[in-house]
């Protein structure tokens, strides 16, 4: 983990109080990005810099507070879903994506995750499902890990009719921004969600998944998890944190962040636009 990013934040938070005498008129971004990055680095949360943000927003401030207990919630990892979802559509089942080959075809790892999504379509056969990821292959702009995913998803067989395509995302917090903008126009139905990666991942993707839905107010929870036994791969604090920067709206800080702590195996160079 970087120290790095702690102290730059710090300082970010230091330099908005020398703007102004009272530390409850700082704005609440760096607050925001003081809370992440420093239980990132530390593992402990920053009550300070969170009562402070409850200070100037409280509304904000408490969706922090929650975001920042989900983080420190253990998620379990699974290898297929529970039984006790729900069985109609308003379960939604949640992919993420992983770097197509330069030519658009699927890597192994993407593969190997859509067998635990195709299992778990086949025990809930009436939830929808999400593919999600965008252009990442190096040789073909026209390829999409979504959609590489729904073509075979629809080649084993799932009705087309249950395939949401989320084909835009570059990043897991855009995986979550964008699905949630599906999901609240055209499938209000959806309560629950359930998502699907490789079992690295899946506590990344439970907690912005999560976050996102805390900021927007919304009533979807996540109630499961299901994923694929990857043999490396590993995703770290700070990148989290970059991903709910990412989240909060400094898509730019978020992407400073990413590269200097890019430590999973084999994803693609990242881009801000």
């Amino acid at each position: 983990m970087k120290n790095g990013w702690i102290a730059f934040v710090l300082a970010v938070c230091l330099a908005a109080a020398g703007i102004v005498p009272a530390a409850a008129q700082a704005p609440v971004q760096p607050l925001i990005e003081r809370v992440v990055v420093s239980y990132a680095d530390s593992g402990t949360i920053d009550e300070q810099a969170l009562a402070e943000l409850t200070d100037l927003d409280p509304e904000l401030g408490k969706k922090w507070t929650l975001i920042m207990h989900l983080w420190e919630a253990p998620v379990y990892v699974c290898p297929q879903l529970s039984e006790n979802l729900p069985g109609d559509d308003s379960l939604c089942l949640v992919a993420l994506g992983f770097q197509l080959n330069p030519d658009g075809t699927m890597r192994e790892e993407l593969i190997e995750r859509l067998k635990v999504l195709l299992a778990a379509a086949e025990q809930y056969p009436q939830a929808l499902i999400v593919c999600t990821g965008g252009g990442t292959a190096a040789d073909d702009p026209a390829a999409t890990e979504a959609g590489r995913m729904a073509e075979w998803l629809k080649a084993q067989g799932v009705d087309p009719g249950r395939i949401i395509v989320e084909d835009h995302s570059l990043t897991t917090a855009q995986n979550a921004i964008f699905t949630f903008d599906i999901l609240e126009e055209r499938y209000p139905q959806v309560k629950q969600l359930a998502i699907i990666s490789s079992d690295y991942h899946i506590a990344t993707g439970v907690l912005l998944f999560g976050a996102e839905m805390i900021l927007r107010d919304s009533d979807i929870e996540i109630a499961g998890n299901a994923a694929w036994n990857a043999p490396s791969g590993t995703l770290s604090a700070m990148f989290q944190a970059g991903a709910l920067i990412e989240l909060s709206g400094d898509v730019e800080t978020a992407f400073e962040i990413y590269y200097d702590t890019y430590d999973i195996h084999e994803l693609p160079p990242l881009h801000a636009d």
